[in-house]
C-alpha cells in the first residue's frame, strides 16, 4: 500500500478490529469450504491479537471453532470432498486468443468427463454454433494439419495431481495432496504403429506432467499452463509401474482398518486371479521368461524382479 495515496489508511477494515474481521470471515468461509487446516492457519494469526487485548470471550469462540475444525478432520477422514482436475486444450483460429491453449480445470469432486465435455460444448456451441464446436475424443497429441479450419477444436483429459517422490514426505494427509497444486500428470498408451493398445511387450505409454501458473485451490477455477514435459515409458517399465501399482493396492487392502474383506476380495481377484490375459503371470511369462539380450535392459529386468518379490510377499 502507498501511505501517501488519500483515504487508503482510513477504510473502516484499515484497523486492528477491521483486520480480525476479515480473519475471522476467512475462517468461516474456510470451514464452509471444507478446508479445515487452513481455519487453523488463519487463527494463528488472530489469537496473539485477541491474546494481547486479553478478550477471553473472542478467545473461548475462536478455540471453540478451531476444536469443531480438528474434530470435522478427524470424522470426515478420506471422505472429504476436493476437486477433480481436468486439462482442456483449445484449438483453431474461431477461439481467437485462446487457440492452442491450454488450462487445468477444477470441478466440484465427483465430476465425470462427460459432464464438463458436455458443458463445455454447450458453451462454445452457443458462441460459434452447434455445427462449428467438436471435441477431441482421445488424449494423444493434436495434429493441427488434420483439423478442419472453420472449426472449433476442444481436447478434454482426465489429470492427477502429480508429485514428486521427496515430496511425498511432506504431503502425507488427504487434504496435503489435494491442496497447493500446482503439477498434474495425465497418461497416453500407445503402441509404435499408432494403435492405442496392444501385446504387453508393444504396450508404451507416454507421461505427461503439467506444470499451471498458479497452485489450486485458486481464486479462478482454471488456470494456464505454462509448462509441459513428456516421458515416455518402454513396455517393461509400463509393466513395473503396473506391478507396482498392484503391490500398493494389496498393501493398502491389507492394512486397512478396521479390515474390509470385501475390498480385499476385489483387489486379490483383480491381481492374481485376472480373466483378462494382462495379468501378472502374463507380464512375468512376457519380460522374465529370459535374460533380455540388450544389456540397457538389466536394471529394469531386476527391478521387475524385485517389483514381483515384493508382490509375492505381500
Amino acid at each position: 500500500l502507498s501511505p501517501d495515496e488519500d483515504g487508503i489508511c482510513s477504510g473502516r477494515y484499515f484497523s486492528e478490529s477491521g483486520l480480525v474481521g476479515l480473519l475471522e470471515q476467512a475462517a468461516e468461509l474456510f470451514s464452509t469450504g471444507g478446508l479445515y487446516e487452513t481455519v487453523n492457519e488463519v487463527y494463528k494469526i488472530v489469537i496473539p491479537i485477541l491474546e494481547a487485548h486479553r478478550d477471553f470471550r473472542k478467545l473461548t469462540l475462536t478455540h471453540s471453532k478451531l476444536q469443531k475444525a480438528f474434530d470435522s478432520i478427524i470424522n470426515k477422514g478420506q471422505k472429504r470432498m476436493f476437486g477433480t482436475y481436468f486439462r482442456v486444450g483449445f484449438y483453431g483460429s474461431k477461439f481467437g486468443d485462446l487457440d492452442e491453449q491450454e488450462f487445468v480445470y477444477k470441478e466440484p469432486a465427483i465430476t465425470k468427463l462427460p459432464e464438463i465435455s458436455h458443458r463445455l460444448e454447450g458453451f462454445y456451441g452457443q458462441c460459434f454454433g452447434e455445427d462449428a464446436v467438436e471435441m477431441i475424443k482421445d488424449s494423444a497429441p493434436v495434429d493441427r494439419r488434420k483439423l478442419d479450419p472453420n472449426k472449433a477444436y476442444i481436447q478434454i483429459t482426465f489429470v492427477e495431481p502429480y508429485f514428486d517422490e521427496y515430496e511425498m514426505k511432506d504431503r502425507v494427509t488427504y487434504f496435503e495432496k489435494n491442496f497447493n497444486l500446482c503439477r498434474f500428470m495425465y497418461t497416453t498408451p500407445f503402441t509404435m504403429d499408432g494403435r492405442p493398445r496392444g501385446e504387453l511387450s508393444e504396450q508404451y505409454k507416454r507421461n505427461t506432467i503439467l506444470t499451471t501458473m498458479h497452485a489450486f485451490p485458486y481464486i479462478k477455477t482454471r488456470i494456464n499452463v505454462i509448462q509441459k514435459e513428456e516421458f515416455i515409458l518402454t513396455p517393461i517399465e509400463v509393466a513395473i509401474e503396473d506391478m507396482q501399482k498392484k503391490t500398493q493396492e494389496l498393501t493398502a487392502a491389507t492394512n486397512q482398518e478396521p479390515p474390509d474383506a470385501k475390498m480385499l476380495q476385489m483387489v486379490l481377484q483383480g491381481s492374481v486371479g485376472t480373466t483378462v490375459n494382462q495379468g501378472p503371470l502374463e507380464v512375468a511369462q512376457v519380460f522374465l521368461a529370459e535374460i533380455p539380450a540388450d544389456p540397457k535392459l538389466y536394471r529394469h529386468h531386476n527391478k521387475l524382479r524385485l517389483c514381483f518379490k515384493e508382490f509375492i510377499m505381500r
